[in-house]
């Protein structure tokens, strides 16, 4: 269960879940920051996670003094041709889209769509929270629609159902069907309740097809709605839990 929406802070809390509450990343990408040896406690460089953090203490990063930021939660819709990172030397990033329109305070995007995936993505810097939402044992649904380049038969779908090979393991979808009112078959809609790389894309080359375009729709009961490409909604605290369903009794 997730804990409450810090007030005034606790009295100690692990180095790792400082770090996410100062809006650097979910746990793999801080735990990443202090095992290189980038953070440093009252001075001194600490390499365990696990370290006690206490409210009079001194945390740095790279000589920047690191504090608790307020939580904020937005959901966006994600156009294709934008990366989903906070930075990139080549790429614009989805935290680029948001510059010069709002401060940013340490927001990063929450799990991936690939460049040329579109749709839904939730934006946060309350790191337990992204966790919780990434993590596989909490069973996030999220529905897609794919443009396949071909119609599919009935044949074709009752194969999508059976999955295929993703990054070493065997992955299928919670369902597929056809969506009723595209044009000539070629669209589909499926849901996942855990998202590996490029899954829906290998799916689909498993069988022969190919996806020209491909948009997250749900997360939950979180639904994109009427934003447009590129826009952002900014939604509570409560309504991400609550519609995710990641939180449990609050």
């Amino acid at each position: 269960m997730i804990a409450p929406a810090p007030g005034e802070p606790p009295k100690s809390v692990r180095l790792n879940r400082f770090l996410a509450e100062c809006g650097l990343g979910a746990r793999r990408k801080v735990e990443e920051l202090i095992i290189s040896g980038k953070i440093s406690v009252n001075g001194k460089v600490v390499s365990e996670p696990g370290v006690k953090i206490a409210g009079e203490d001194t945390v740095v990063l790279e000589g920047k003094r690191l504090i608790r930021k307020e939580k904020r939660y937005f959901l966006m819709n994600k156009p294709r041709g934008v990366i989903c990172a906070v930075t990139d030397k080549r790429d614009r990033t989805v935290i680029d889209l948001l510059e010069g329109v709002m401060e940013t305070g340490g927001l990063f995007p929450v799990g991936r769509l690939d460049k040329e995936s579109e749709g839904l993505l939730i934006l946060t810097n309350d790191g337990e929270v992204a966790q919780k939402l990434s993590h596989p044992s909490c069973g996030v649904i999220k529905s897609y629609e794919l443009l396949l380049d071909k119609p599919q038969e009935e044949a074709d779908l009752l194969s999508w159902k059976k999955g295929a090979m993703v990054e070493g393991k065997w992955v299928s979808p919670l369902s597929v069907r056809r969506i009723q009112g595209k044009p000539e078959k070629h669209w589909i809609e499926v849901r996942l309740r855990e998202g590996r790389k490029r899954e829906l894309r290998v799916i689909a080359a498993n069988y022969g097809f190919k996806v020209l375009r491909l948009i997250r729709k749900s997360i939950g009961n979180l639904v994109i709605g009427n934003l447009r490409p590129g826009e952002t909604r900014e939604i509570t605290r409560e309504e991400l839990v609550g519609l995710t369903g990641i939180g449990g009794k609050q």
